[in-house]
């Protein structure tokens, strides 16, 4: 593994992410992720929440607006998530943290398409499991952000050839 990412290291990628001396690399790449991430996360949570019980006068289905916006959010994750990989690859492909991360994210993804299907369409919170899965939302998608913040803090190798 270690011989991979260290030959990802030496990709011209790679390197503009991690040395660029410009803010349009790292530092905006890391904007960008934060923003797509209160984009999406923000948005399952207003939705989850909503389930829950809280703010009973709005419709659960006048919600199914937010999904586009949710969509462009993963969209900005994805990118800004594979440019910030490419940056620290061997950080984040050692780190046990990473592969956590990105199940919650996948997890997140599955619950937010499901709830999307099966519960706002009916304006039922409670219309099959709907709660259950809204909490289980809520879980992964803070999973996802607290193994992603954690990232920084928890690794063995920090590139190919220099430990943490």
């Amino acid at each position: 593994m270690i011989s991979f990412t260290s030959w990802l290291e030496t990709t011209d990628l790679s390197v503009w992410v991690r040395e660029a001396p410009t803010m349009f690399a790292f530092p905006f790449i890391l904007i960008l992720h934060a923003w797509g991430m209160g984009i999406i996360a923000g948005g399952n949570a207003a939705i989850d929440l909503r389930i829950l019980g809280f703010a009973p006068r709005v419709p659960v289905s006048a919600m199914a607006k937010f999904y586009p916006v949710m969509w462009f959010g993963f969209v900005i994750n994805a990118i800004s998530g594979f440019l910030l990989l490419m940056g620290y690859p061997t950080k984040a492909l050692t780190n046990p943290v990473f592969y956590l991360k990105i199940a919650c994210i996948a997890a997140g993804m599955v619950l937010m398409s499901w709830i999307r299907r099966r519960v706002v369409p009916h304006d039922k919170p409670g219309f099959g499991n709907g709660k259950v899965f809204a909490a289980l939302s809520l879980i992964v998608w803070a999973g996802a952000i607290v193994s992603g913040r954690l990232l920084a803090y928890t690794c063995k190798y920090l590139l190919g050839d220099i430990r943490c």
